[in-house]
């Protein structure tokens, strides 16, 4: 793979002009995106909600400041297309840490190269005592995560392992560095259904700022990473924006919904999820660089229900009980509960080597009774093996 110098990031010249969506992103100016939400008028909101189908201006402006005085008729609209949607229904996942080795410097990660932390990678038997706590809380769903060392933690730790995983779950995502497509497509054959791939920010100076030292220097490899995913088949791509690593969530929320048009449009036989990670407290950590109010965060969740109806919505530990037990209701379809950050937090039930610091720290009965409190039904499992694709013997 070759590679450029520009500006302060570190280019993967065959990704910036003519493939993927790279190539869209390169047409968005940030500051002139930045401009136009905060220009949008109360009009320009009641035109979007009057819309039956919204615009990309559209959803401008129901991320802009002249949006928030109609967040109630937001919240309303956005609980009612979910219910047509998906029903009273919410998915529960896990994630499962496999290893918190790093090969990166980043800021805002736990994980990152440098904090001297514990460095676990579970092996053989922690994984399967792993996979049965989590079978023993009701789990059928899982999303495997590892920090990025791609030497140690990379494609023949997948391979040796993936496949007895996947004969636990009924379903299996993964969240660790961003693959070549032949390595997404093998991955799928040993039983992989759904990447998540964060670009963490849009702003290429800001990216640059924050990932120090590592391969996620490399802002447009990992920028196209859905790209490969769907070229590889992959069944569920996930997307988002780390908000307050950039001075604007709103424009890094609007770079996100231009990637999910792109996406939905060139790769429609794959389905796709968003997820709204806030910064939270980690060792090493740094200070946001742009506040987003629980109020903001309520607004931008339906804002992109209006504008993706049948996406799905997902809303981790990272916010509080309160906050989770209000919104979800509204308009996320997919949560995580009890959540252990950290590798063998699940059997072992250690409180260090964290990624980041879970605010929902309650179990998973605990979130799954509350939500039936709210006239919601958890879904603890919503697919079979037989129904899907051959996995290996």
């Amino acid at each position: 793979m070759s590679h450029i110098i520009a500006g302060d990031c570190i280019v993967d010249s065959s990704l910036t002009a003519n493939d993927g969506f790279a190539k869209e992103w390169a047409k968005l100016d940030w500051d002139d995106v930045s401009l136009r939400i905060n220009a949008k008028t109360p009009a320009d909101v009641e035109r979007a909600l009057s819309s039956t189908k919204l615009s990309r201006d559209d959803f401008m402006a129901l991320i802009s400041p002249a949006a928030l005085p109609y967040l109630e008729i937001m919240a309303q609209r956005a609980q009612q297309l979910t219910r047509q949607r998906f029903g009273h229904t919410v998915s529960f996942f896990a994630p499962l840490y496999l290893s918190n080795l790093c090969a990166n410097e980043c800021t805002y990660c736990g994980f990152s190269m440098s904090n001297k932390i514990k460095r676990k990678t579970l092996d053989e038997d922690e994984i399967a005592r792993e996979c049965d706590a989590l079978n023993a809380l009701g789990f059928k769903h899982l999303l495997l995560v590892t920090g990025e060392h791609k030497t140690k933690v990379g494609m023949d730790y997948f391979r040796r392992h993936l496949p007895a995983i996947r004969q636990r779950f009924s379903s299996l995502m993964i969240e660790v560095q961003p693959l070549a497509q032949d390595e997404y497509h093998e991955l799928k054959t040993l039983g992989l259904d759904g990447v998540l791939v964060y670009q963490e920010t849009y702003h290429a100076p800001t990216y640059a700022l924050h990932h120090l030292r590592g391969n996620k220097q490399d802002f447009f490899w990992r920028l196209n990473t859905p790209d490969r995913l769907g070229r590889a088949g992959i069944d569920k791509i996930g997307l988002g924006a780390l908000f307050g690593l950039s001075n604007s969530w709103r424009t890094d929320s609007y770079m996100v919904a231009e990637h999910l048009f792109y996406l939905q449009q060139t790769y429609w036989q794959s389905r796709y999820s968003v997820a709204f990670p806030r910064l939270r407290p980690c060792a090493g950590g740094i200070e946001p660089a742009s506040i987003l109010e629980e109020n903001q965060l309520v607004q931008l969740i339906c804002a992109f229900r209006l504008f993706a109806p049948d996406v799905e919505l997902s809303l981790s530990t990272r916010e509080s009980p309160y906050f989770r037990d209000h919104v979800i209701p509204l308009a996320i379809t997919t949560v995580s509960a009890g959540s252990k950050t950290q590798p063998g937090g699940y059997a072992e039930g250690k409180a260090e080597l964290e990624q980041f610091e879970p605010h929902d720290n309650r179990s998973p009965a605990q979130v799954s009774a509350a939500l039936i409190q709210a006239g919601l039904q958890p879904v603890w499992k919503d697919w079979d093996m037989h129904l899907g694709r051959a996995l290996p013997i």
